[in-house]
């Protein structure tokens, strides 16, 4: 029987420790790596937010455990078209009339995300669970809803509800239609021509 010294003993606690302290560190660098990867732009935001890595990734997590118990389903085709002629329709009224069409964009937005299965609670908590599968374009979503906001008190002018109408849409589009890599190609590349000919750019 081999005994080990009071030295060899210590020696080999240490290498378990080690080797415990690098797999956490792989472990934790590899959910770090994963979660960048996922939410992009958003994790950058939350890291801001929080001041802190572990409450931005632990808010993130948390964010997906809540998507998770969803059931979020794709429109149909009726469906995805029937969204797709009332957004041209908004479109076209911010011709005439821009608040209202930038009031309906944002209703036509609840009515796209209930139908598909999220929960319409606040805005804040409506924009945290967009992040989780729409991370590249809920800041769009946020910048539209500020816009709306200031325009409320009086603060934002026809031009403010322009951007704001442009950034709805870049939403609009990946909730009605599968969503894209935005990092190669534009928020608005799948939008038929034809809804197109009321730009409001």
């Amino acid at each position: 029987m081999v005994t080990l010294t009071p030295l060899e003993v210590g020696l080999a606690l240490l290498a378990l420790i080690l080797v415990a302290a690098v797999a956490v560190l792989v472990i934790s660098n590899r959910r770090r790596a994963n979660l960048r990867a996922k939410f992009g732009p958003e994790y950058s935001r939350t890291l801001e937010a929080t001041g802190s890595t572990r409450k931005a990734e632990a808010e993130l997590q948390e964010r997906e455990k809540r998507v998770a118990a969803f059931t979020i389903r794709p429109l149909s085709p009726q469906q995805a078209d029937a969204f797709t002629e009332a957004w041209v329709r908004v479109q076209a009224q911010f011709v005439d009339d821009p608040q209202g069409a930038v009031t309906r964009a944002d209703a036509l937005l609840t009515e796209v995300m209930e139908v598909r299965g999220y929960p319409i609670g606040d805005f804040e908590q409506r924009s945290a669970d967009l992040s989780v599968d729409h991370p590249e374009v809920v800041q769009n979503y946020r910048s539209a809803h500020d816009i709306a906001v200031r325009h409320a008190r009086g603060e934002a002018n026809t031009e403010d509800l322009r951007r704001a109408m442009i950034h709805y849409r870049a939403l609009f589009d990946d909730l009605v239609h599968e969503p894209v890599d935005h990092r190669n190609a534009p928020p608005v590349g799948r939008l038929r021509e034809a809804d197109r000919r009321h730009d409001p750019r």
